[in-house]
């Protein structure tokens, strides 16, 4: 595997459990996350299960050859230009599909028409709603994947998770983040190729394909988010604080590139939960970043704020794990994470480290049921439990 291709272990086993099925397999995520990468170690795969390489049509929309694909009718064109005339089964590999209008209607004619295997990926959660979602209702699962996890990140330095580096690794890792370009690049090139990720999900997937023309205001709400990642907001909060500072807008415009961000899998909401009430609040809302070095990025250099660096880095990994985060309310009381899975709930209050009176627990001791409650710190403690509340430092945590 070259030096470029991290391997990505976990995601290819889903693509795999669901080989040779009805689904169509949708890799969704932020831009540069690994997606090809991902692609390429399917074909790699099928090719080692025997299936010839003419029966794997590989079709990457962003690439030079296929600019001319635009519409439904192109891309069926395309088909029939590319379509093998053996009677094996075909597997499709189609990359960044959002560039093709219409391309719903030819994707589920394949699936209906042809004996196939599709696997297909995007760079926007726009790509499985509306006419999609009801062509192929049922008939899709989708595998949706993040930058690196701490986990990968060790994995692709060649780094044990017992070697005395990990913590020196961390250091790096919560800094510049873990595009896989950007974890296996030299130190004075990661700023170059973090800055070039952040340009092309801002300009390419948010504002040119939006027709956003003033991208001196979004740039600003992503400034502002970045700044303020696990705070509380609303746009009329952010609107308000633009505007003082000379930038001026307003909620609707505000409200409108908060949901740009979101489909570019920029930022991710976090909604407030009710505990006691047992219900969504509607006001305000927490929104994390996809990335910790694209935050850095995005703010500048200023250091400190380590504690919402680390309950940024938290939340995505508890998405990574496939859990749906919201942020809990009890009474006057905030928990910062209510975690869901199927049956499973987990709490997770995150503190960069413990202070004298051990407060940092007390809210999740003020939850009654029986789910399990964990304290996420920045700093290494010997203790394991504080009134039988786990104590975990991040990088074991991370590396569970």
């Amino acid at each position: 595997m070259s030096k470029a291709m991290i391997s990505r272990e976990n995601y290819l086993q889903q693509l795999i459990q669901f080989k040779d099925t009805d689904f169509i397999k949708v890799i969704s995520g932020v831009r540069r996350s690994g997606k090809s990468v991902l692609l390429m170690q399917y074909r790699d795969y099928l090719q080692q299960q025997g299936i010839s390489p003419e029966n794997i049509l590989y079709l990457n929309f962003e690439s030079f050859e296929y600019q001319w694909v635009k519409d439904a009718q192109d891309f069926q064109q395309l088909i029939q230009e590319k379509m093998p005339s053996s009677q094996e089964k075909i597997y499709f590999l189609i990359d960044e599909i959002q560039f093709v209008e219409g391309w719903q209607k030819i994707v589920n004619a394949l699936r209906v028409s042809f004996n196939t295997d599709i696997v297909i990926t995007g760079s926007n959660a726009n790509l499985l709603s509306g006419e999609l979602a009801t062509l192929l209702s049922g008939r899709y699962v989708e595998i949706k994947i993040y930058p690196l996890s701490f986990k990968e990140f060790l994995h692709a330095k060649n780094v044990d998770s017992q070697s005395r580096l990990v913590d020196k690794l961390y250091s790096e890792y919560e800094k510049y983040g873990g595009f896989p370009s950007v974890a296996i690049a030299d130190e004075p090139l990661k700023e170059t190729i973090l800055s070039g990720i952040f340009d092309s999900i801002v300009l390419n997937d948010i504002a040119h394909r939006a027709g956003v023309k003033d991208t001196h205001i979004l740039k600003n709400v992503i400034l502002f988010l970045a700044d303020n990642v696990g705070q509380l907001v609303n746009p009329s909060k952010i609107s308000n604080t633009l505007t003082s500072e000379r930038v001026p807008t307003s909620n609707h415009t505000i409200s409108k590139y908060l949901e740009l961000l979101e489909n570019a899998f920029l930022f991710y909401k976090a909604k407030q939960y009710d505990i006691r009430g047992k219900g969504y609040l509607k006001t305000n809302a927490k929104y994390f970043i996809v990335d910790n070095g694209l935050r850095r990025h995005a703010i500048g250099k200023k250091g400190a704020n380590y504690a919402n660096r680390l309950e940024n880095i938290v939340f995505i990994e508890l998405l990574r794990r496939g859990y749906t985060v919201d942020v809990g309310k009890l009474d006057s009381k905030e928990i910062d994470f209510i975690a869901r899975k199927a049956d499973e709930i987990l709490y997770v209050q995150v503190a960069f480290e413990i202070s004298e009176n051990t407060h940092e627990t007390d809210n999740l001791l003020h939850i009654k049921d029986n789910y399990k409650k964990i304290l996420v710190t920045g700093k290494y403690y010997e203790q394991i439990d504080i009134d039988g509340i786990e104590v975990i430092y991040v990088v074991d945590w991370l590396l569970q």
